[in-house]
């Protein structure tokens, strides 16, 4: 899990994917924490993401580094919102308490579960981890 935080923390810019109805929908994010030993995300329960993560839980994260790298992550969304995990949010990245604070009803926490990572380069070279 370590090196896929990296991964992400490295290109914060990363595209999130979920399933609205049977079509996808991409968009981009750019928070990530570890929590609890969780690979860690923050949206809004007011947001379409928020409400297609409830409805269907796969999810797939893409991004790409300068490098020519690319990481490819999927799983599960879990829903894991607590004063503590939103605590542990606004102390990682201080620009989210412009949007959001603890137990603000609109603040969520989730986890990736049952996820699989794909660090991919150009020259087809193929790392896989499962976390």
């Amino acid at each position: 899990m370590n090196e896929v935080l990296q991964f992400l923390t490295e290109n914060p810019t990363f595209y999130l994917a979920t399933v609205d109805g049977s079509l996808p929908k991409v968009r981009p994010f750019g928070f990530v924490m570890d929590f609890e030993g969780k690979l860690c995300f923050c949206t809004s329960n007011q947001k379409d993401v928020y409400k297609q993560m409830k409805a269907n839980s796969n999810i797939e994260i893409c991004t790409a580094s300068k490098a020519g790298q690319w990481l490819r992550l999927k799983g599960n969304a879990v829903f894991n919102t607590s004063k503590q995990s939103q605590q542990a949010a606004l102390d990682a990245a201080p620009f989210l308490k412009d949007m959001y604070s603890v137990d603000d009803s609109i603040f969520e926490i989730f986890y990736i579960d049952h996820a699989q990572a794909t660090i991919s380069d150009m020259t087809g070279a193929s790392k896989t981890i499962q976390f």
